[in-house]
């Protein structure tokens, strides 16, 4: 979309399909060629956290961010010397360039979390004391079963702290 930006505001659809490559384009590729370093960066950002949150091995991510570089180039070095008129000058190479892209961006997409998508693994981490607080559906189960006139059950005073001190709150002064 940036690209098709670029002609519409440099010099056109129709002056793209009018003109020679060579000089007159130059402007065109330039623009094209700053639009496109951009995305490689943002591009590459989102690459690079994703790759450093699944752990992925750092020859994929650079190959990634080195290749989207020389696609940019390729891109606006084509604008320059396409013809239109001539269906024997477009090459077909930046098609197997932007198909290793991809394939290198599913990589990095589908990389697994380093901890796993383990619900014990993820929560090991963390120190509960006795048992896991119930789920939405084990309350509502709960509270379906029981009888409407039943008092609420008392609950169990916390456990003792060592020396005196309050427990930490966890987030902010009220322990959301």
């Amino acid at each position: 979309m940036a690209i098709v930006l670029c002609i519409a505001v440099t010099i056109g659809f129709a002056g793209l399909i009018n003109s020679m490559p060579g000089p007159s384009r130059q402007g065109l590729a330039g623009a094209a060629l700053i639009v496109s370093l951009i995305f490689v960066v943002l591009r590459g950002n989102i690459a690079w956290r994703r790759s450093r949150d699944a752990n992925g091995p750092k020859w994929i991510l650079w190959a990634y961010i080195v290749f989207s570089a020389i696609y940019a180039f390729l891109e606006a070095g084509t604008l320059l010397v396409i013809d239109f008129g001539n269906p024997e000058s477009a090459p077909s190479g930046l098609n197997l360039l932007g198909l290793s892209l991809f394939g290198l961006w599913a990589t990095i997409l589908w990389a697994k979390p380093v901890a796993g998508s383990d619900i014990d693994v993820l929560t090991s981490v963390f120190d509960f004391d006795g048992s896991v607080p119930p789920t939405v559906a084990d309350r509502t189960a709960a509270a379906a079963s029981a009888p409407r006139s039943a008092a609420p059950a008392a609950r169990p005073s916390p456990a003792p702290q060592p020396f005196g001190r309050p427990r930490p709150a966890g987030f902010g002064k009220r322990g959301l």
